[in-house]
């Protein structure tokens, strides 16, 4: 297992804990950004035009 891949199991085993489990979508932003291909900030910017707007 890669290290992003240990990441994203960490971090989708916290969620399932909350109660808030990730969608294949998150799972997939949360590589992009660990991966550089965007950033965490650019894509919470995303996330919060999405639902500001709608």
């Amino acid at each position: 297992m890669s290290d992003f891949e240990c990441i994203l199991a960490n971090v989708d085993a916290t969620m399932k804990m909350e109660g808030m489990p990730l969608t294949d979508e998150d799972k997939n932003r949360i590589l992009d950004c660990l991966s550089g291909r965007t950033t965490f900030d650019n894509e919470v910017k995303k996330i919060l035009e999405k639902y500001i707007n709608n």
